[in-house]
């Protein structure tokens, strides 16, 4: 088991997503608002090699962003 401890994984939590034209991608300056597909509260989506594996929460811990897993996705088979 001790062999997989060193296994790089791709690990991504997913906010929300929009969908934008490229003139309007381009034209986006810092601290520009983009309206996402969820609400304030609502569970994120955790990835694990592009694989849905469980939903969470944004926590604030000291002064960086974490996430808190809420429930776990079982895997169809």
């Amino acid at each position: 088991l001790e062999r997989v401890f060193d296994v790089p994984v791709n690990v991504s939590a997913v906010l929300g997503s929009s969908k934008i034209a490229v003139g309007d991608l381009l034209q986006i300056v810092p601290g520009a608002v983009l309206e996402l597909d969820r609400r304030v509260g609502e569970a994120i989506d955790i990835f694990v090699n592009e694989r849905l594996v469980a939903r969470g929460e944004v926590v604030v811990v000291e002064d960086r962003l974490g996430v808190t897993m809420t429930e776990i996705i079982k895997a169809d088979r």
